[in-house]
Formats: C-alpha cells, sequence, structure tokens
C-alpha cells in the first residue's frame, strides 16, 4: 500500500497558462478598486443628501423670513392706515414693525446666499458622485474582461481589461481631486 493519499492529476490534458498569475494579480487589483470606487461613490452620495438636506434647510428658513418681512410689513401698513385712538402707540407699533421688517429683509438675503452656496457644493458632490459611480462600472468591465483571458486563453482580453482598468482608475482619480 502506497503511503500518503495520491491526488489525481490536475488539468488533465491542460497545460497551465504562463500568464496565469500576472492576469491573476490584475483581477485582483481591479477588484480592489472597484471596491475603493464604491465606497467612495457611497460617501460622496451620503454628503450630496446631507448637503441637500442644508440647501433645503435654508431655503425653508428664508421662506419662513419672507413670510415674517410680510407680516410684519402688513402690519406697519395697518398702524399707517388705519386710525388709532393712541396714536403715540399705534406710531411706536408700526416703526417697530418697520424695524423687524428690514431686519427680516437683510437676513434673508444672507440666508438666500448660504443656502446658493449649499447649491453649488451639492453640484460639485454630484459630479464626484457621477466620476465614482463610472469609476466602479468601469473597472467591474475591466476586470470581467480580465477574467475572460482564464477562459480563453487570449492575452487581448487582458490587455483590454488591463487598458479599461488604467482608464477606470484614471476616472476614479479625477473624482479625488474635482474642486468647485
Amino acid at each position: 500500500m502506497a503511503e500518503g493519499i495520491e491526488m489525481p492529476e490536475a488539468h488533465h490534458g491542460q497545460e497551465e497558462l504562463p500568464y496565469t498569475v500576472p492576469v491573476a494579480v490584475t483581477m485582483s487589483i481591479l477588484a480592489v478598486l472597484v471596491a475603493i470606487a464604491t465606497l467612495f461613490g457611497h460617501r460622496a452620495s451620503t454628503e450630496m443628501i446631507k448637503v441637500q438636506n442644508e440647501a433645503k434647510d435654508q431655503w425653508g428658513y428664508y421662506q419662513a423670513k419672507n413670510a415674517r418681512l410680510y407680516m410684519a410689513q402688513g402690519f406697519a401698513d395697518g398702524f399707517g392706515i388705519f386710525a388709532a385712538k393712541d396714536q403715540e402707540k399705534a406710531d411706536k407699533a408700526r416703526e417697530k414693525y418697520l424695524k423687524d421688517a428690514e431686519r427680516y429683509s437683510d437676513e434673508k438675503g444672507d440666508i438666500s446666499d448660504k443656502a446658493k452656496e449649499y447649491e453649488q457644493e451639492m453640484a460639485l458632490v454630484e459630479r464626484k458622485v457621477d466620476r465614482f459611480d463610472a469609476s466602479e462600472v468601469i473597472l467591474e468591465i475591466g476586470l470581467i474582461i480580465c477574467s475572460l483571458t482564464l477562459l480563453t486563453r487570449k492575452k487581448l482580453f487582458w490587455y483590454s481589461g488591463t487598458l479599461l482598468g488604467a482608464a477606470g482608475f484614471v476616472v476614479m482619480l479625477t473624482g479625488f481631486f474635482m474642486r468647485g
């Protein structure tokens, strides 16, 4: 009886491809890059939602100030139009509402500017999301094409997949370096 376990010979009649290891390494690198692009795409999407909510909050605050402005103007106009029993009190109240209206008008402009800044930031983050998503797709396609090398034994697939992977990597890098 022979000692040890005899294993059937692997790849009966098939010779090992000389470039199997480089193709596998390339595929591993592409898989890691896909994971990185996916991670940063998700983070950018979360950031975009956060900035979008901040912009919406600012516009809501703007609308509230606008409503208060019109209310204060209406009250001030009312004190100016209608006859009051105590004209001195009516003039003081009118003056108070006019000051409030002026303050609301000034604040409204600042709030609007802040909301527009958030919208610009949101547009930038949205472009980043698009870059990371495109990178993810390109890298995945490159990975799949590289895997065809092992099935077809044609190096053209390896070269094509590697080229697509490089393009996907460049697209991912542009997502990191985008500025407003």
